[in-house]
Parts: structure tokens; sequence; C-alpha cells
């Protein structure tokens, strides 16, 4: 549980986050420990935001021309 959140991957993240709510869910950690793991759950689901938004501003939708061949790609929100 030490490596730096901001560089983590997605998978890894959420790997964490899952391990973290499952042991505060458990109750198997006294109550200073459920405060760290509580902030470091915070900081995990923080950066799957991050992740997630990054992955939808990459999306791309194809654009054809008039016949329906596919031209390119322009921004999802384009």
């Amino acid at each position: 549980m030490s490596a730096d959140v901001k560089s983590m991957s997605f998978e890894d993240a959420l790997r964490e986050l899952e391990q973290v709510v499952g042991k505060l869910e458990r109750g198997e950690v006294p109550l200073d420990e459920s405060i760290a793991l509580y902030e470091r759950g915070a900081a995990l689901k923080k950066r799957c935001e991050a992740k997630l938004k990054e992955a939808e501003e990459k999306v791309a939708k194809l654009t054809l021309d008039g016949d329906g061949q596919p031209t390119g790609t322009e921004p999802l929100d384009g």
C-alpha cells in the first residue's frame, strides 16, 4: 500500500481501492489505521476518476465521407 497513487494505472488503483473497501467493510483494522485507509481510499478513488476522464477525452468518433467511408476521427464533443 505504499505505491504513489499519482503514478498508478487505473487498474492498479481500482484493485487497491477494492482491497481498502474490503478491509474497512470487514472492520478488521484499528481505528487509526481505518482513518489512514479511508484517506488512501479517497486518493485512489480520485485517481480512478481522473484516469476515466482522460479516457473519455480520448474517445473519438469516426467521420464518414458522402459514400459512408471512414475519413478520420474527430473529438467526441466536436
